[in-house]
């Protein structure tokens, strides 16, 4: 660690979400700090793409902001989960679709400063109906899915309907990638 003495660490609090982790440390001026840090164990988020090139996004209710929000599809980690296995298990469980194929677009950290948590982004494409159909979580079951095109969602992330950083992120790097596909193809 650069310029930086960890002296004593806590572990304050755990949860089912995340840790925190309260450091005592001393910085290279010798000055003496703290740090908070959320541990977190990351998560997966997936763009899903219709044939007809829409994206689904989810719309939830957020506790912490009191506000419903449009996101994409995603969770956490469970223990020892790989993150396309993570990618693959939300977006059936949020939205009741199956991904044929699951391309990685990139992995994020969503609030470094405070928070080790890392999101991994995929593209979700060739969706089919899962036969088990949503399994929403309790917290979860006002959530809504809903289609738009691809370029709507792009819109309402200009405008201020779309919030969410992972989301934005998400469907930016989904439009990039494919707007890249299309201008080869040519």
């Amino acid at each position: 660690m650069p310029h930086l003495d960890v002296l004593q660490s806590k572990r304050l609090y755990e949860g089912k979400v995340f840790h925190l982790v309260v450091d005592e440390v001393r910085y290279a001026s010798g000055t003496l700090g703290t740090r908070e840090v959320a541990e977190h164990p990351g998560g997966a988020v997936t763009v899903p793409l219709l044939a007809n090139g829409d994206v689904l996004l989810i719309r939830q209710f957020r506790y912490p902001i009191k506000k419903h929000l449009y996101e994409l599809p995603a969770g956490k980690l469970d223990p020892s989960e790989d993150p396309p296995a993570c990618a693959a298990r939300e977006l059936e469980e949020e939205t009741g679709f199956i991904a044929g194929s699951l391309r990685k677009l990139a992995a994020i950290y969503t609030s470094p400063g405070f928070c080790t948590e890392q999101l991994h982004i995929f593209l979700a494409t060739d969706l089919i109906r899962s036969e088990k159909g949503q399994r929403l979580e309790e917290g979860e079951l006002g959530l809504t899915v809903e289609s738009m095109p691809l370029k709507r969602a792009v819109e309402m992330i200009e405008e201020g309907e779309i919030v969410d950083g992972k989301t934005i992120c998400g469907i930016l790097l989904a439009e990039r990638s494919l707007s890249r596909e299309e201008h080869h193809s040519d």
